[in-house]
């Protein structure tokens, strides 16, 4: 008996696939809304400047942000799912999540895509003074780390499989 609501406690993990899933829609929703939105008011402004191009690459590059989150809160619902309730998800090759090395390795390699976006929208908007360089070094306080943790993990998970992490099988 304990046995069996142990196994299917695991079900309880729909509950955060289901959260992370309306989380995701709900940012990809909202950025897709601030897009049309910003997209119709440029058309109605209709001026042509330098400043306002680079005001309008500034916002759109802040969006990106929106989508890298919700793709973000997207793999790891599909993850969720996949590890605890089915592991025969039909999914491309590279969203498959067999572990949750996995599911942590495709996690950090949006993150990293995240902070580069979030530096390259801060850069773009730089006014100048050492902000930026107090602000880029705080990212790569957390890159750096990342990285490493990914090069380790995905090194490890070679030597396990019998390879190197550059050969092709």
């Amino acid at each position: 008996m304990v046995r069996r609501s142990l196994a299917a406690s695991r079900y309880l993990i729909v509950l955060a696939v289901i959260g992370t899933l309306l989380s995701s829609a709900a940012l990809l929703l909202y950025g897709t809304l601030v897009v049309i939105d910003l997209v119709v008011e440029t058309i109605r402004e209709w001026s042509v400047s330098s400043d306002r191009a680079k005001n309008l690459s500034i916002e759109f590059i802040e969006l990106v942000d929106f989508f890298l989150l919700g793709t973000v809160l997207y793999l790891v619902g599909i993850g969720l799912y996949e590890l605890f309730i089915d592991p025969d998800l039909p999914t491309p090759d590279w969203l498959h999540v067999e572990s949750l090395d996995d599911l942590k390795s495709k996690l950090i390699a949006v993150i990293v895509v995240l902070l580069g976006v979030t530096f390259l929208g801060a850069a773009v908007s730089w006014k100048g003074g050492h902000d930026i360089l107090y602000f880029g070094l705080a990212i790569a306080a957390v890159l750096v780390p990342l990285t490493v943790l990914q090069l380790f993990t995905t090194r490890s998970k070679a030597k396990s499989d019998g390879g190197s992490p550059g050969d092709t099988q």
